[in-house]
């Protein structure tokens, strides 16, 4: 399974710390939420001198006014309660929903500026999980576990007080649970912090397996792998079951021993308790009381413990989180990075290596060429032989390994990325629509286009007459992925949606692979005109020589290497290799 990258800066915070640091930019709503706790802690602890005052000096003296009296503050105690309990919950739930947000704006943001190279090694599942449930579990802390930590501190300390003044000796034996149900709480928390992290790592996991099928569903159903893939994802699912289930046995191994000693302890209480009311050193009210402050000490062990699982998750969660807001964004601007705002049509590449992160060979091995000012630059070659990484390097999807590419003898690194990136026009191959109307995927870069410049490119990329003929035109919603085109459909939106940029280097990476050779023609024919006339400089990457034959100079790869360059017919007599491709493209056609 491939894991994402680490590339976190040293000496950072504990993600927790983090977490809770982000607390800052709400802190009147966590003040508020902590106020509430304070209060709710304070209408708890009140309850039971309550019930000590209402038997002591009342049912025990027979004084009805006082038994109102009493009951009438503990009916004022229970409404403050459910006040402050909601205050509480209000206070917690918005701080930790405005948490949650911040992270999930961040951490997409980050993953929209990472570079090629990071998601290249990421599996997107992963992402996934981080961004939904990760960030969820850390929610959930903010909103619940974290201010139940706080209320169970806050309770144990004021409570341990009263029960101290009320009854040293008794209190003393009663909080010596404390110890041991903390004792037994961090043996709990050291087995289980690493199985948290390992059911988040499982859950992207089994997401993975759903991803891909979701998107490879028609290639499932074309080979009849449905059991297969089912068997994939249930036996993934079994080991997140399993892994779920170590969690809930390491919870069963600790719980019962906290339970059994609370029981131990209130028998204690009401054993010695009892014989103190019976020898006249403890009153009736004041063993009830005290009964009742044993509740209230024993509640925030309890709580702290069903609490330190979702803590324990949390960490994990906050940690797979952090990994990707500290990732380190390889491709940046260099400082007194300067606009890329006119082009020549100059470009050169001076001895260019380049090795993909994690690969073993190079895809460039000295690639040396320049262009001129409007020259139609067509490159050639095989499967792999490294002509779309050519393109990868001048935008900056990557740097070069060594060597450097200039444009106008200024180096791409030289300029910021947003305006290199903003005046190269790119067609991929690998054709990507987002939902919406045709008419927002066509203006995807340029959203304030308007209708006349869309159906300009339209024309140009020969699509106009289809989205005319729908019903809803350029309002027709496109489906998930483009489903509902053609690939070559697809393929000519995306021509549209480059052609409507500020383009002043335009890369087309084998544009017309999808469209019918009649279409392609008509789309070149168009094309032509319009890049010699806005374009400095143009590349188009193909297989087939039929599309680049017409080409200024074509530039011949094999194995990343440069191996020959010229005109169609220079290379049909200077190249072997040119001639082969040339001479496989005819048999190939003559047997279609």
């Amino acid at each position: 399974m491939a894991r994402s990258p680490d590339f976190r800066e040293p000496s950072l915070p504990h993600p927790l710390q983090r977490v809770l640091g982000s607390l800052s930019a709400y802190r009147w709503t966590a003040i508020g939420a902590l106020f509430s706790t304070l209060l709710l802690t304070a209408a708890y602890a009140v309850t039971p001198q309550l019930f000590r005052w209402g038997i002591d000096a009342g049912i025990a003296q027979r004084n009805l006014r006082v038994v109102l009296y009493s009951a009438g503050w503990m009916v004022g105690a229970a409404i403050a309660r459910g006040l402050f309990n909601f205050g509480q919950s209000f206070w917690a739930e918005a701080a930790s929903q405005g948490v949650a947000y911040d992270l999930r704006n961040k951490i997409f943001s980050k993953i929209q500026n990472l570079s090629f190279s990071y998601h290249d090694q990421s599996q997107t599942s992963q992402l996934l999980t981080r961004v939904t449930s990760d960030i969820e579990q850390i929610r959930t802390f903010l909103s619940t576990s974290l201010m139940q930590v706080i209320s169970a501190i806050v309770t144990l300390v004021s409570v341990a007080v009263i029960l101290l003044l009320m009854n040293w000796r008794l209190a003393l034996i009663t909080l010596t649970v404390v110890p041991m149900a903390g004792w037994l709480m961090a043996q709990f928390l050291s087995k289980t912090s690493s199985l948290f992290g390992q059911v988040q790592q499982q859950l992207g996991d089994l997401n993975a397996v759903l991803q891909e099928n979701l998107f490879g569903v028609r290639v499932v159903k074309a080979f009849v792998r449905e059991s297969t893939e089912t068997a994939r994802y249930t036996t993934l699912n079994d080991a997140l079951v399993k892994t779920n289930m170590k969690t809930i046995r390491a919870i069963h191994d600790t719980f019962p021993f906290i339970f059994l000693l609370s029981n131990l302890v209130t028998v204690v209480v009401v054993g010695y308790g009892g014989a103190a009311v019976i020898g006249g050193r403890f009153s009736i009210g004041e063993l009830v009381a005290f009964n009742s402050y044993l509740l209230l000490i024993l509640q925030p062990i309890l709580l702290i413990g069903f609490a330190a699982p979702a803590i324990a998750q949390a960490a994990a969660s906050a940690e797979r989180v952090y990994e990707v807001v500290d990732a380190r964004i390889e491709i940046r601007d260099r400082p007194h990075a300067s606009l890329f705002d006119s082009c020549v049509g100059r470009i050169t590449f001076e001895h260019v290596f380049f090795r993909y992160p994690g690969a073993t060979t190079e895809a460039l091995k000295g690639v040396s060429f320049e262009t001129k000012p409007k020259e139609l630059i067509a490159i050639l070659g095989m499967t792999g032989s490294g002509k779309s990484t050519i393109m990868n390097l001048l935008p900056r999807f990557y740097d070069v390994t060594s060597g450097s590419i200039r444009i106008d003898g200024r180096d791409v690194r030289d300029f910021t990325l947003e305006s290199l990136r903003s005046h190269i026009g790119i067609v991929f191959q690998e054709t990507t629509l987002f939902s919406g109307t045709l008419y927002k995927n066509i203006a995807y870069a340029k959203p304030d286009a308007t209708l006349e410049e869309v159906i300009e490119v339209a024309k140009t990329a020969q699509m106009h007459d289809f989205i005319t003929s729908l019903p809803d035109g350029y309002e027709t919603i496109v489906g998930e992925r483009g489903v509902g085109l053609s690939g070559g459909q697809k393929q000519r939106i995306a021509i549209a949606r480059t052609l409507l940029t500020d383009y002043k280097i335009l890369i087309l990476d084998d544009s017309t692979s999808a469209v019918d050779a009649k279409t392609a023609a008509q789309i070149q024919t168009e094309l032509d005109n319009l890049m010699r006339q806005k374009a400095c400089t143009t590349f188009v990457i193909a297989q087939r020589i039929s599309t680049v034959q017409n080409a200024d100079r074509i530039l011949l790869m094999d194995k990343g290497r440069l191996v020959a360059q010229g005109t169609h017919e220079e290379l049909m007599f200077n190249s072997p290799l040119y001639g082969a491709i040339l001479e496989s493209q005819v048999k190939q056609k003559e047997r279609v």
